[in-house]
């Protein structure tokens, strides 16, 4: 049990009226627990659940296939099992709440990753209970990060980033995009992490595709190579991006990096608390509009527990940045009109002064050569 994070439910909680919380979602289990239940990712209906307390009780709720894993972790609380072929999960859970005195109590819960029939359960067995979306709530207290968050986000940086690298640096030409796979796994797992998310391999022609994965294609000179991938430790994501040209760089490469290297820095220089997410992308916008590029929806987005979260620094809303949340910044282009595709992505900090870079490792002023 992670107990910063259920003081922070807590407090919400009572300012909110709730008298309880449970996260049913992959993503907000793992924010209380600070583990992940294996199967849960893969299979839904294998429900697993944290329930909180206002006062900081804690319960678990676990599928029996899983009952070992859960009870491993918790710390001696309580895990009601629920069986898979013989139980109805959200009738275990109403009991669950039952015993936790939360019988017509307010309680907060993930409407959004619950299916209609669950929730529909879920109330039938708890008839006096008053259940209420928690989602916003949750999404918004995930966007910053606590101490501990944000050294687990700076050691997933770290991997991902010195695994693309050293990767590109060791491939040669005539060797596969598959090649490069096997060689970023390798490292990554090596370097400490648990698992990995969105393989992205794209070379040549291949490098204007935004999210594809690694194919037979054989590297060959003058080729630009987008390589990225998120490292997975106990949930948490970051990814990277990195971008290489094997031996020498084709026509406008070199210009269109300098101004993805120029966008980096000025978004780095503009990340500070309170200030605004839309301007740093209209910032953005201006500097890749000095070579025509085409703009693309957002230069970041917020990254933990999801690949994706808020804050976006995009064209579409616009928030003020606080110190503790962490950011992918992703200057790209993938199609220049060169039949090529750039891409810079880190992972920065908002810290109380302005901007850490934790993607550190590699030097991405210049283009990285693959020989």
């Amino acid at each position: 049990m992670r107990n910063e994070i259920v003081k922070k439910l807590t407090a919400t909680m009572q300012a909110a009226g709730l008298d309880g919380l449970v996260c049913l979602s992959p993503e907000n289990f793992a924010y209380v627990s600070g583990f992940v239940v294996p199967s849960q990712p893969l299979m839904r209906w294998r429900h697993a659940a944290v329930v909180v307390t206002a006062d900081g009780r804690c319960a678990y709720l676990a599928v029996d296939m899983e009952e070992t894993t859960v009870t491993s972790r918790v710390d001696g609380a309580e895990v009601r099992v629920w069986g898979e072929f013989t139980d109805q999960p959200m009738q275990v859970l109403a009991q669950l709440l039952r015993d936790l005195g939360l019988e017509g109590a307010k309680v907060g819960t993930e409407l959004n990753y619950l299916f209609a029939n669950d929730y529909a359960a879920l109330c039938q067995a708890s008839p006096g209970t008053r259940f209420v979306a928690a989602d916003a709530t949750l999404d918004r207290l995930r966007q910053l990060k606590t101490p501990d968050e944000i050294e687990l986000l700076r050691r997933l940086a770290r991997i991902a980033d010195e695994s693309i690298c050293e990767t590109l640096c060791e491939v040669r030409v005539g060797a596969t995009e598959m090649d490069i796979a096997a060689g970023l796994t390798r490292r990554l797992y090596t370097l400490g992490a648990e698992d990995f998310k969105l393989m992205i391999v794209a070379t040549g022609p291949r490098s204007v595709y935004p999210n594809v994965g690694p194919s037979l294609r054989r590297l060959e000179p003058g080729d630009i190579c987008r390589v990225e991938i998120f490292s997975v430790i106990n949930g948490y994501h970051a990814g990277v991006c990195r971008t290489a040209c094997v031996r020498s760089a084709p026509p406008h490469a070199e210009t269109i990096w300098n101004n993805l290297v120029a966008c980096k820095y000025l978004v780095l220089d503009m990340i500070k608390p309170g200030a605004s997410s839309k301007k740093i992308y209209e910032a953005f916008i201006g500097q890749l509009a000095k070579l025509d590029l085409p703009p693309i929806q957002f230069i970041g987005h917020g990254i933990g527990l999801h690949l994706h979260e808020e804050p976006y620094l995009g064209m579409y809303s616009d928030v003020p940045l606080e110190a503790g949340m962490v950011l992918g910044i992703e200057p790209l282009v993938y199609d220049t009109g060169h039949g090529f595709g750039m891409q810079n992505k880190d992972i920065v900090l908002v810290t109380d002064t302005g901007a850490e870079l934790l993607s550190d490792y590699t030097d991405t002023d210049r283009l990285l050569a693959v020989q």
